[in-house]
């Protein structure tokens, strides 16, 4: 399989590898459950024909027609769910070394939207036009464990059809030295989703800067 990501670290190969092993079991347990399901299919099919034998009574062969009856190859299954998981996962690998502050605009608070879009869509995201329809809070929760709770929602709301959700990172009070390491860290993997339109850090009865509000294209089109 073709890779068409860089691993940017040991943790990110090895979290890699333990969802593609995964992934493989699943698939093989999968592909036993049709095998299973195919022998059951073929019992049966005997089953019926020895019924049917046995309804109908004797029967006579009919005479050879001298026609030639071509054998068609049965095509080999192509794995195409494991396939769609395995581009699930590379999708979902997120990197921390991705450089967000360039794609960001620089206002009072840190705002990113994709190119195209205005920036009346950052005014409204901001103003609170879209309503919250869903939250993830990632407080207290290890850089790896929160990267893959944000894709996952990301994801899951955006197959829901929902377009403004909020994602509460923290102020980074209790952290050592009181830096808030998720707050960047959730900037770069944000803009790296390509189901995210734009963000903008939450108001201050939202969460202020410990939460930013996400507007996230529609399943059938992009704009706002």
């Amino acid at each position: 399989m073709r890779v068409a990501m860089k691993v940017h670290s040991l943790a990110d190969l090895k979290r890699l590898r333990q969802e593609m092993q995964r992934r493989a079991a699943e698939q093989a347990a999968t592909q036993a459950a049709l095998a299973a399901a195919q022998r059951a299919a073929q019992e049966r099919a005997v089953r019926d024909r020895a019924l049917f034998e046995r309804a109908v009574g004797p029967v006579r062969p009919l005479r050879p027609h001298g026609r030639a009856v071509a054998e068609r190859p049965t095509p080999l299954p192509l794995p195409r769910q494991r396939q769609a998981d395995e581009r699930a996962v590379m999708r979902e690998a997120l990197s921390d070394a991705f450089d967000a502050e360039t794609l960001l605009h620089t206002d009072e608070h840190l705002s990113f939207r994709r190119p195209g879009l205005g920036p009346d869509v950052v005014r409204r995201l901001r103003r609170g036009e879209w309503a919250i329809q869903a939250e993830l809070d990632l407080h207290g929760l290890r850089t790896d464990e929160a990267r893959e709770r944000l894709g996952g929602f990301i994801r899951e709301a955006h197959r829901q059809g929902l377009r403004c959700v909020r994602v509460v990172h923290g102020k980074g009070l209790g952290s050592p030295g009181k830096t808030p390491v998720l707050k960047g860290r959730v900037h770069s993997w944000l803009v790296q989703k390509s189901e995210v339109l734009a963000f903008v850090q939450a108001r201050p009865a939202d969460g202020g800067a410990g939460a930013l509000i996400v507007l996230l294209r529609t399943a059938s089109h992009g704009r706002a």
